[in-house]
């Protein structure tokens, strides 16, 4: 009956078109939208909206947890099954290859890969040895335990890692890390054992995080660091490490242990009045010009990739038979003297578990487990994506933590994958992980033939090496790039790069995780709503600000929630502006008439709605009694399971009508067919 009514109302509407009737006007905009598809039949737009309304219950959060730890142990149990039914020989072989992903690659493995590595490994071996050096130093530790940490870890992630062209080795923002945080608990120079005890507890602390995060996928945790974060937190780093580098290359024997900007400058001034050596600073600052030199020729000439990576080991050489020959060491000229040679020594024993500084440990461990893997991952797929395959992101980080554990027992400290040493590696055409073997062989060979000729190496090298190498972690045309693109990302950017200036490394990575999470947050719950509008000659409805052409249907305001959670923090604001237009409109009086102002229906749109919380409900409620005090309809289109599951507890899809539908041109046409 209902329906034979609308269509003796709209055949006489057509005789006699009302303009001064609401009704007829969402009819004549409809049909002048340019729509054309034909209107759904009402019996079967009540359906959908029937399904709406008798949707079942959503599953709990706990029984959403449930069921991916099922999924997770069904996936694990199929492979296992699949295993079983394989032959012992080829189950066997399986297993290795997942756990060691060498086992896969090496049966491939040709001689001409073999010589394209070698020349890598050769190539990433004079740049590491005196890399490792110089950041051992940094760390606050012998130098030869940079050399041990260039050996184990990179044979061990030779083993298990996937990316074929990272380089594995002490880092220059890792040994800033632990020197800087560290130093709090022991200092260094009164008792370099202990601190030396305490830095291998680090670092079997952050192996263990690592691992359990691939092991558990707990890889998310690494994302807390965003990218614009990691950026700003890496330059504000290599300039703390570039002054922290002052001491060598001045020769200035008491310096400050503190790493703000503040405190550096002041302990270079306090001591550019007192005792320094010119000697070692033009020693220093000569070597570091033809480092940079040479890097400089290599990026402009591709094939003498090979220049600025042995010109670190032509320095050491160089340098070192210098001061040997005028015996610079006599006039002020400080060197490394002894480095204590051979193979790893065992240090299982040197780990500290009793001490009170213990649950200290453990969080630098975490912090150190975060960043390095964050380093590691970001090298690796960037030159995994050069190449053309896919990064195991969970094998990764067991990879990076089992090498870790492994090398806390034998005196090394924390390892990861270096981005200036990797470009080298896949500048010199490394095919597979065998270029980390070759360079842990060559580390070794030095350990045990060479480290007594490094006794007249100036510690002023060390220090233009490090310094040589900051550059590449000052992006500057990245921070110009997250300026333009996203001004929060760059508050986060500039908040970690000011936080290490001028506080410290914790202070940097604290101001750079929660600048990161308000964004989030204030993308999530800001109050954003906007009003749709009808694209002319589609059913489509748009933002009518992005979208100027978009027509809007008179009598109705049609607006969506932008955000994803209508909570507490944005829901009396959403109310506030979705009732200021109805009044906008109401009193707009130069252009319309009085029948032509009437708001019949508020349609919501709630497609992007991901939650809601009682102040949200609460707020909608508000909503609807001032909408029914003005005459006004609310009608609520496309809610997310979750949220209609909860508007429908609160018992407001009854307070509404159970006015809700799955599109707004259903809705439209159902608020047309009330009206009639």
């Amino acid at each position: 009956m209902k329906e034979r009514d609308s269509e003796s109302f709209e055949s006489l509407s057509q005789v006699l078109p009302n303009t001064s009737n609401p009704a007829h006007m969402i009819q004549m905009a409809m049909a002048n939208s340019g729509s054309s598809a034909a209107a759904p039949p009402r019996q079967d737009q009540h359906d959908r909206s029937k399904w709406l309304l008798d949707c079942p219950e959503p599953p709990s959060p706990w029984h959403e947890l449930k069921i991916q730890v099922k999924e997770s142990f069904l996936t694990k149990a199929k492979r296992f099954k699949s295993l079983q039914k394989q032959p012992l020989p080829k189950r066997i072989l399986s297993i290795l290859q997942a756990v060691f992903p060498i086992f896969g690659w090496c049966r491939n493995y040709k001689l001409t890969m073999f010589k394209n590595d070698l020349m890598a490994g050769l190539t990433l071996a004079s740049l590491c040895i005196p890399q490792s050096i110089g950041y051992a130093t940094l760390a606050k530790l012998d130098p030869q335990y940079g050399l041990y940490s260039s050996v184990v870890p990179p044979l061990i992630y030779a083993l298990m890692g996937t990316s074929r062209e990272i380089a594995i080795g002490p880092v220059a923002v890792v040994s800033l890390l632990l020197s800087s945080m560290l130093q709090e608990l022991i200092d260094p120079e009164t008792d370099p054992l202990g601190y030396k005890k305490l830095v291998l507890t680090t670092t079997f602390f952050a192996g263990i995080f690592q691992a359990s995060f691939g092991i558990f996928r707990l890889g998310f945790l690494v994302d807390f660091l965003s990218h614009a974060a990691i950026v700003g937190f890496m330059g504000g780093a290599a300039i703390v490490i570039g002054l922290q580098q002052l001491k060598g290359l001045l020769g200035i024997t008491n310096f400050t242990t503190n790493t703000d900007i503040v405190s550096v400058l002041r302990a270079v001034w306090r001591s550019c009045h007192q005792q320094w050596s010119p000697h070692t600073f033009i020693l220093g600052c000569s070597f570091l010009s033809f480092i940079l030199i040479a890097r400089f020729i290599g990026k402009r000439n591709k094939k003498l990739f090979w220049l600025p990576a042995i010109a670190p080991l032509i320095s050491v050489v160089v340098s070192t038979l210098m001061v040997f020959l005028t015996k610079a060491d006599e006039h002020g000229v400080k060197t490394v003297r002894h480095i204590r040679g051979g193979l790893n020594p065992i240090s299982i024993n040197d780990l500290e578990f009793n001490t009170p500084h213990l649950g200290h440990i453990a969080k630098i461990g975490l912090i150190v487990a975060v960043v390095a893997l964050t380093e590691a991952i970001a090298v690796g797929r960037s030159f995994a994506g050069i190449k053309g395959y896919r990064l195991d992101g969970n094998k990764e980080m067991v990879a990076i933590g089992v090498m870790n554990v492994l090398g806390s027992f034998t005196s090394c400290y924390a390892a990861t994958g270096s981005f200036s040493r990797t470009a080298v590696n896949f500048a010199a055409g490394c095919e597979t992980a065998m270029s980390n073997i070759v360079m842990a062989v060559t580390v070794f060979i030095a350990l045990e033939c060479l480290t007594r000729l490094l006794y007249y190496t100036p510690i002023a090298i060390l220090a233009s090496i490090i310094l040589s190498a900051l550059p590449g972690l000052i992006d500057i045309n990245e921070a110009i790039h997250i300026w333009k693109i996203d001004k929060l990302d760059f508050l986060a950017l500039i908040g970690a790069f000011f936080g290490v200036l001028f506080g410290s490394v914790e202070i940097g990575l604290l101001v750079a995780v929660v600048i990161s999470f308000a964004k989030i947050i204030l993308i999530s719950i800001r109050p954003g709503i906007e009003t749709l509008g009808r694209i002319p000659g589609t059913d489509i409805f748009a933002d009518t600000d992005q979208y100027p052409m978009s027509v809007k249907t008179p009598g109705v305001l049609i607006c969506r929630v932008k955000s994803a959670l209508l909570c507490f923090a944005n829901a009396s604001s959403i109310e506030e502006r979705i009732m200021r237009w109805i009044n906008e409109e109401e009193e707009d009086e130069n252009t319309k008439s009085n029948d032509e102002r009437k708001i019949l229906f508020v349609v919501l749109d709630m497609s992007n709605l991901m939650n809601v919380d009682t102040s949200g409900i609460t707020a909608l409620v508000e909503l609807h009694n001032n909408l029914i005090q003005n005459g006004i309809e609310l009608v609520i289109v496309n809610p997310k399971w979750h949220v209609f599951h909860k508007l429908n507890q609160a018992k407001f899809v009854s307070k509404i009508g159970g006015r809700v539908y799955l599109t707004i041109g259903e809705a439209l046409d159902a608020c047309f067919g009330l009206k009639v």
